[in-house]
């Protein structure tokens, strides 16, 4: 257990530094500012704001009974399309606004990477914080007498929560940081997909998107819900090898923007006219 206090820390630090490090190594090699990777970032946390309520939303729905749950069988199926779906919608739906609005001059190849990057990494870097903090909770908690803290219908469960965190081996521990390394891969290639809708001026690249998303998500609760997590993260892996040759087989040429010369303003020349003078001429200029 003494090394879960090593492990741990460690896994919020590569998250972190995997989605910054991305970042980096993208605006550096493409020579981009940091203005599409903050851009992607603020997209998600907006997409969740409306994402979130939405599943709880319909998860109370669900509750009582407003809408009818499927037979038992069918549920873990049903609740990873669903979940997959919300997603898929939400975010990249979201992302097409940005493309749409707000980052209108992303229309290149390593631009779509670099807001891809930024959205998944806005996602890391929230992921980071909150494995970092529940590490420092669970120290927080060690040796504490949680009736004190805990209300008395959950204090069976708060007690297997903290055996089940300081009982893991180290390699588990450093899955969440695995697992963010596929995500940003595949958060990239949704961006990517994404940004055909406006290359090539067709609307079915935002729902190939869609379904795309719809199936990592889904594939992913499905998995853990009846395989566990190293099957699943077996599978996420398989998709982000597959999302990597997404990204690569949509490259594009970079568009090739032409400078405007500026010609020389000609100059105006005015020839004098000579007008020879006669009396009959001045005396009918007299009087105008």
């Amino acid at each position: 257990m003494a090394i879960l206090y090593l492990t741990y820390p460690l896994s919020a630090v590569a998250i972190v530094t995997l989605a910054l490090g991305l970042g980096v190594w993208i605006t550096r090699k493409f020579q981009l500012d940091w203005r599409l990777y903050w851009i992607g970032g603020a997209i998600f946390i907006l997409s969740q704001v409306f994402h979130i309520p939405f599943n709880v939303g319909l998860t109370i729905l669900f509750r009582r009974g407003i809408l009818s749950v499927p037979p038992t069988a069918w549920l873990t199926l049903f609740n990873a399309v669903i979940l997959g779906l919300s997603a898929g919608l939400f975010e990249e739906f979201a992302r097409y606004v940005v493309f749409r609005w707000w980052a209108k001059d992303a229309r290149s190849w390593r631009k779509g990477l670099l807001l891809g990057a930024g959205h998944g990494g806005m996602e890391a870097l929230i992921i980071g914080l909150l494995v970092l903090y529940t590490f420092i909770r669970m120290i927080a908690l060690r040796g504490v007498d949680l009736s004190t803290i805990v209300l008395p219908n959950q204090l069976i469960t708060a007690q297997e929560q903290i055996t089940a965190y300081w009982s893991a081996t180290w390699y588990q521990s450093l899955l969440p940081a695995v697992e963010r390394l596929f995500t940003l891969v595949c958060q990239v290639s949704l961006a990517v997909i994404v940004l055909q809708a406006f290359t090539r001026r067709q609307i079915r690249w935002l729902w190939l998107a869609v379904l795309w998303h719809a199936c990592l998500d889904a594939s992913a609760v499905y998995s853990v819900s009846l395989w566990g997590i190293y099957i699943t993260e077996g599978i996420v892996g398989i998709c982000a090898l597959v999302s990597l040759a997404i990204i690569f087989l949509l490259r594009q040429p970079e568009p090739v923007e032409i400078p405007i010369e500026k010609l020389p303003i000609p100059k105006l020349t005015i020839t004098p006219v000579e007008v020879e003078e006669t009396a009959e001429k001045l005396d009918n200029t007299r009087y105008n």
